[in-house]
């Protein structure tokens, strides 16, 4: 039993009291938000971090990096609890993770990105786009400065890849020919629309951009620059998210759904769902995070700490949640509800672990 010096619980409730004063009696500012929202975040910072300086609240501290996370986690990824297979990159390299939880570092590779079918992997490093096959054997490379966000669309026999490189977006074959340039491009990853033709949005850092790319035809302009593009999978709906302003357009341009969080809360990153079209959506407020339906607001899984990324399997019935602050994965299925933790996912594929894709059943 863990020895309690007297008065130390009450002290704990003290502490936690200067924390929920401090936000609760912070002012709004009349300078616009980008201003107003660093300000109240560090003060609420300030008055944890001063809190955690006592002896009690070092106790609070240790309490809550206790109980972050799930309780009875898997201790490794032994299986993935859905058909298709994971690509994973970290500062270690790439990773192919199979539905048996088999593991393959494909290289030291940057980003990456599946083919049409899963039958091949582009992924870039340093000046180089490469296409891979799924053991890591190099099937072509084009050598380009600083290439970034691979993105594959087409069919078995007719595929192309969007990528950003020297600032612009570009595209190629699926076999490395007939690269060509599209047109100037932030480092935000492009999205192509699933269905027939080569419609592809991207940002060229002033707003997103949905363009024809065969013909050149721009079909739509929206008013905010990204942070991340994603289509549903009916193509019907583009996502622009930001994290303090996400919207999602019809194919008119037309705002179906917004969010636009509060000055001390934000958005970490959003999902369509396979097959309904559903956007699920992270919001971070303080020391907790939801993840919620955008349409109905419904919460769908709540944690203590940060999570910074959402992936659905390829049948939509699973949703990944990525928890660094527990470097732990949360599988969550909603019907039949289902719970599944997988840990210590920075010793399986190294810092910075980011889920690239999850493909193909």
């Amino acid at each position: 039993m863990r020895f309690r010096a007297p008065g130390e619980h009450e002290a704990e409730e003290r502490t936690w009291a200067v924390v929920r004063r401090a936000y609760a009696e912070r002012e709004p500012v009349a300078w616009p938000r980008r201003h107003a929202r660093p300000l109240v975040a560090a003060a609420v910072v300030g008055a944890v971090i001063a809190a955690a300086l006592s002896p009690p609240g070092r106790s609070v501290v240790r309490s809550l990096r206790e109980s972050v996370g799930i309780e009875r986690a898997e201790p490794a990824l032994f299986s993935l609890p859905s058909p298709g297979q994971l690509l994973v990159t970290s500062r270690r390299g790439a990773w192919l993770v199979h539905r048996d939880g088999s593991k393959r570092l494909l290289g030291h590779y940057r980003d990456a990105s599946f083919s049409p079918h899963g039958l091949f992997v582009a992924a870039t490093r340093a000046n180089q786009l490469v296409v891979l096959d799924p053991k890591g054997g190099v099937r072509w490379t084009l050598a380009r400065p600083g290439p970034r966000f691979p993105a594959w669309t087409g069919s078995r026999t007719d595929t192309r890849i969007a990528y950003v490189a020297g600032g612009r977006l570009r595209v190629v074959a699926g076999d490395g020919t007939g690269d060509r340039v599209i047109g100037r491009a932030a480092p935000v990853a492009p999205a192509w629309r699933p269905g027939p033709g080569r419609v592809l949005a991207y940002s060229d850092g002033r707003q997103a951009v949905v363009v024809e790319t065969d013909s050149g035809a721009v079909l739509l302009r929206t008013a905010e620059p990204p942070a991340k593009l994603a289509w549903s999978d009916d193509g019907r709906l583009l996502l622009a998210f930001r994290p303090f302003g996400l919207r999602v357009y019809d194919r008119r341009g037309r705002v179906v759904l917004q969010d636009d969080p509060s000055d001390v809360t934000h958005d970490s990153d959003a999902a369509f769902a396979p097959g309904t079209g559903e956007l699920m959506v992270i919001r971070v407020h303080g020391l907790q995070s939801d993840v919620f339906a955008g349409r109905s607001g419904q919460t769908v899984y709540r944690g203590t700490g940060v999570f910074d990324q959402l992936a659905f399997s390829p049948n939509g019935r699973w949703l990944l949640v990525s928890w660094p602050t527990a470097n732990q994965w949360v599988f969550v299925r909603a019907k039949p509800r289902r719970i599944v933790g997988v840990a210590r996912i920075t010793q399986q594929f190294g810092r910075s672990a980011h889920i690239a894709d999850w493909c193909c059943a």
